[in-house]
């Protein structure tokens, strides 16, 4: 089974491609592994936030957020465009040095 890592970066993959459904997936397998992991949180409530989905967005990030222990945005998803290129940069980078 995949760790949460590799999870998260599959999930970063799908957001960049537009497969918001698919990460939505990927990102709540990683916080089934570690409902702490903010980074996958984060990710999962921009997927909703890119699909239109903004209630959802919010309830995901207020429900999990303070249950997870991890700090609330006040406007989420507002990195989005940067998730895709930087996410990208860095799953590339943590596979050269496997």
């Amino acid at each position: 089974m995949p760790d949460k890592e590799e999870l998260y970066d599959e999930a970063i993959d799908l957001y960049a491609d537009g497969k918001y459904d698919e990460a939505i997936a990927m990102y709540q397998s990683a916080l089934e592994q570690d409902p702490r992991y903010t980074d996958a949180l984060h990710g999962m409530v921009m997927c909703y936030q890119a699909k239109g989905d903004l209630d959802t967005a919010i309830e995901q990030g207020d429900d999990k957020g303070s249950r997870g222990g991890g700090r609330r945005s006040a406007a989420p998803g507002l990195e989005a465009p940067a998730q895709g290129r930087r996410g990208r940069e860095e799953v590339k980078a943590r596979r050269r040095r496997r």
